[in-house]
């Protein structure tokens, strides 16, 4: 049965749910949740879809499952791929998946939404110069902990990369340059040489361009 993922292609939270679906091979099929014309705030896509009005939504058959971290467990408990070796591993990964939720995705998400998706008018440059200072903060410590690393855990592919990844590989500015942070570029060059990988606006629905 193939598996449907509400998605659109904008969400790096999305990006690391289908991009974990597309590397383990699965076969899935994106289901296009149009975020700017308000779906997820519409009562029926609360009732019907997700009660937090959000995407991700995974439906494999009888299950259904929210948020990327979550789709990222059910993912590697279906198939073995992105755990750990051994406990210790896998409590590595849970760790830098909360810690991507917490200080590096959210606060990426945000403020690539303010610069690029907000009414200009509504773009306060006060919060968005403290959210800048808050990701350069995050990328300092992914940055140290890459040096000498292939992987942010163990010797492979695992969640904590394909949850670390989600916002970093959009064109939109939002405070990210690569050149600036050689050990994440040169992590993300490698998540990207892996077989089945691809660009965000290749793998699901909705582009920028398409309100253009």
């Amino acid at each position: 049965m193939t598996i449907k993922l509400h998605c659109f292609g904008e969400s790096g939270n999305c990006y690391k749910a289908a991009l974990a679906l597309e590397l383990a091979g699965l076969e899935w099929e994106p289901v296009f949740v149009d975020f700017f014309k308000g779906v997820t705030r519409t009562p029926e896509f609360r009732s019907e879809v997700n009660e937090m009005g959000e995407a991700p939504v995974m439906i494999d058959g009888d299950f259904r499952t929210t948020q990327s971290g979550a789709i990222q467990a059910y993912i590697t408990e279906k198939t073995g791929r992105f755990g750990g070796k051994d406990r210790e591993e896998n409590y590595d990964i849970f760790r830098w998946v909360l810690w991507d939720n917490h200080k590096l995705s959210s606060t990426a998400g945000l403020t690539r939404f303010l610069i690029n998706f907000l009414p200009e008018e509504h773009r306060n440059p006060d919060v968005i110069a403290f959210n800048q200072g808050r990701l350069k903060t995050a990328y300092a410590v992914l940055n140290t902990h890459l040096e000498g690393r292939d992987w942010i855990v163990g010797d492979g592919v695992t969640n904590a990369d394909l949850s670390c990844c989600g916002y970093l590989y959009y064109p939109e500015p939002f405070g990210f340059d690569r050149a600036d942070w050689p050990h994440i570029d040169a992590w993300l060059t490698r998540l990207s040489e892996q077989p089945g990988w691809k660009h965000p606006y290749d793998l699901m629905p909705g582009n920028p361009s398409d309100r253009a």
